[in-house]
């Protein structure tokens, strides 16, 4: 096995069951490092976490390669790109955006006379107008650049996500009292936190909630709970 095909390995192989370590950020069309060069920046100032790959991809676009030490659920990417497109990239239109799970082959010929490539963060200015290499780039050269390169620990992959996840909405002031005792009889509660005119009946009430599709899931489920016959 090659020096580049082993660093490859170390960095971005396929975790536990299958599961996620590789995540590819791609952005471009048309390619702009100023933008991607402030993520890069972002993501280890902001949320601490080691510098990501860069690759310059074709297709006029750059791309950012993060690699985690454990492997990540699909639900845990789909939070962290999102996340990183909210923080950083919430003036960009989504067609220019790509999220990857499954990492392209890196370095290749993505067209006729144009090599993807693995590059420096001082040179990655340079590809602005041709994100790509006329030729094929050196083994050992695209070795050494991944050899700088270090995984995402779970602690700082754990800390980073805790960052980027959107904040959980409070609970509405009329349901908190039912949620922390949902046994107990809800007439007091409708006395305190609802107007009289509005439900007189319990039943109703919880019925409203339930059916309510601006109250959180959670919370529908609570006042469905609370409908159902006790035995």
């Amino acid at each position: 096995m090659s020096r580049l095909a082993t660093e490859f390995q170390r960095l971005y192989a396929s975790g536990p069951e299958g599961s996620v370590r590789a995540l590819v950020l791609d952005v471009g069309r048309p390619s702009d490092w100023e933008l991607l060069g402030a993520v890069w920046r972002g993501v280890q100032l902001d949320l601490s976490l080691p510098a990501p790959g860069i690759a310059i991809a074709g297709e006029n676009s750059y791309q950012l390669w993060f690699s985690l030490q454990q492997g990540c659920s699909d639900v845990e990417a789909g939070v962290f790109f999102d996340g990183v497109k909210a923080r950083y990239l919430s003036g960009v239109a989504a067609p220019r955006i790509r999220c990857l799970k499954e990492v392209p082959v890196v370095p290749a010929e993505v067209r006729e006379g144009q090599w993807s490539a693995f590059v420096a963060p001082d040179l990655a200015p340079v590809f602005v107008e041709a994100t790509w290499l006329d030729i094929p780039p050196g083994v050992e050269g695209q070795a050494d650049l991944l050899k700088s390169l270090k995984s995402i620990t779970t602690q700082a992959w754990r800390e980073a996500l805790a960052q980027l996840a959107p904040p959980t909405p409070p609970t509405p002031q009329y349901l908190a009292p039912a949620l922390a005792s949902p046994s107990s009889d809800v007439a007091p509660v409708l006395s305190t936190h609802s107007p009289a005119t509005a439900f007189s009946d319990p039943r109703a009430f919880l019925l409203h909630v339930m059916n309510d599709a601006t109250v959180p899931m959670a919370l529908r489920m609570e006042a469905a709970k609370a409908l159902l016959p006790r035995t």
